[in-house]
């Protein structure tokens, strides 16, 4: 697993993703109960549901950052995981944001027990997407919905 701290000051964040597209990983882990969604407790997008993910750092490679997302957000060690494909983020920009653009990874084997770790107030499996959930996020599974939210359930923690 990745050994990076914070590299960047929020005023270098801000400036730096304000004028280029901002990598991230979003998490995707299924089980019998559904996929597992975090309730957002900062900005942005505080108060909605949404795959756990985060900003690729410079250097970092997208499983070791796949890993490092996990473990921040959700106390898990990933084990495995494989691409499913990638999320725009529109809204982002829209509002004055910056412009990530994720990779999204099915988590197909980890260790422990996902609970809320930074930056979120909740996790909770879902089998119907929540009415507060982040846009694109939702679209994207949706459009993934054979295989990746309902119907398939191939995620299981090891023990």
């Amino acid at each position: 697993m990745s050994n990076y701290s914070h590299p960047l000051t929020p005023d270098e964040f801000r400036d730096i993703y304000s004028k280029v597209p901002r990598l991230t990983v979003e998490v995707v882990i299924r089980s019998p109960a559904g996929v597992l969604l975090t309730l957002r407790g900062i900005e942005p997008c505080r108060g909605l549901w949404h795959l756990p993910g985060g900003t690729v750092r410079f250097g970092e490679k997208l499983f070791d950052a796949v890993r490092r997302v996990a473990a921040t957000e959700l106390g898990i060690d990933v084990v495995a995981a494989h691409p499913l494909g990638y999320i725009e983020y529109p809204s982002h920009h829209e509002n004055g944001l910056d412009s990530p653009v994720g990779i999204a990874f099915d988590v197909v084997d980890y260790t422990g027990v996902p609970h809320p770790g930074d930056g979120a107030t909740a996790a909770r499996w879902f089998t119907e997407l929540p009415r507060a959930m982040h846009r694109e996020q939702a679209d994207f599974l949706r459009s993934h919905s054979t295989g990746v939210f309902i119907g398939r359930t191939a995620s299981q923690p090891r023990r």
